[in-house]
């Protein structure tokens, strides 16, 4: 009776200890995965300024080069990960790049030194078409609440061949 007392309560040991294991291994799936996106956007400087004016507007179909970097600190080792994509602007002049999960949890902090620039490679737009500020470095860092950062890059933009001196004035 010792015996089978014994096996019974080693297959019981070996079923919680199994439970546990499942258990932890769904609690470990079911962190939350960490999402990266850099983005940014390019315009049209009708007046040749530098800035957004009531006469710019955003370019679609530009295409612009980003290289990313960043050191990911992870309690159990430090790697450098880096990206470089080619990506055309929306309708909005928005172009991005979503970096998938590498194991970093952004949202606490781990993913440091990033450091991202964009580059114009061209336009399209006959009307806009000479780079203006073409190189963005920049950036501005926004957590969410749901492990998603968002670094935003600065503005980039081109300029029309000649201003427009009766629309933008002499200036």
């Amino acid at each position: 009776m010792f015996a089978y007392l014994n096996s019974s309560m080693v297959f019981f040991v070996l079923l919680v200890s199994l439970s546990i294991l499942f258990i932890s291994m769904e609690a470990e799936a079911t962190k939350p995965i960490t999402k990266i996106t850099v983005m940014g956007t390019v315009y049209c400087d009708m007046c040749s300024s530098n800035t957004f004016s009531r006469h710019s507007f955003y370019l679609s179909g530009v295409d612009v080069h980003i290289d990313c970097k960043f050191k990911a600190s992870i309690p159990t080792t430090s790697e450098l990960i880096s990206f470089s994509v080619n990506r055309t602007t929306d309708k909005y002049g928005v172009y991005k790049l979503d970096i998938p999960s590498v194991g970093v949890n952004c949202a606490e902090g781990h993913a440091t030194e990033l450091s991202c620039r964009a580059i114009t490679i061209g336009s399209s737009s006959s009307l806009c078409n000479i780079p203006g500020l073409s190189v963005a470095s920049e950036q501005v860092k926004i957590k969410s609440r749901h492990n998603h950062c968002i670094y935003c890059l600065n503005a980039l933009n081109y300029k029309p061949p000649k201003r427009n001196i009766t629309l933008c004035g002499n200036q």
